[in-house]
């Protein structure tokens, strides 16, 4: 009777897997495993958008300081060129005046 038991039981065991492999049902333990798999090729990929993202972020700061630093660049020397001139400017009339 315990041979016909087994039988049965290895028989229920072969249908509920043959059942399951027709239904696309996965062991949870692979299961699990595909999870995780998954769960690591969607961190690495966000990882790589960001890393991606802050690159750009980067370079077009850069770029803005870059505009911006030679937009001052610019005021102070013109605004050196304007001092300059009037201390000439000065020098010059006070010449006048001693002369």
């Amino acid at each position: 009777m315990d041979a016909a038991r087994s039988e049965a039981a290895d028989a229920e065991l072969t249908r509920m897997i043959e059942r399951r492999a027709r239904k696309g049902e996965v062991d949870p333990d692979e299961k699990e495993e595909l999870w995780k798999v998954s769960v690591r090729a969607h961190n690495s990929r966000r990882e790589q958008e960001n890393r991606a993202a802050w690159v750009s972020f980067h370079q077009d700061q850069a770029a803005r300081h870059r505009a911006v630093l030679k937009a001052l660049v610019k005021h102070h020397e013109a605004a050196a060129a304007r001092l300059a001139a009037a201390s000439l400017s000065l020098q010059a009339t006070d010449g006048r005046r001693t002369a």
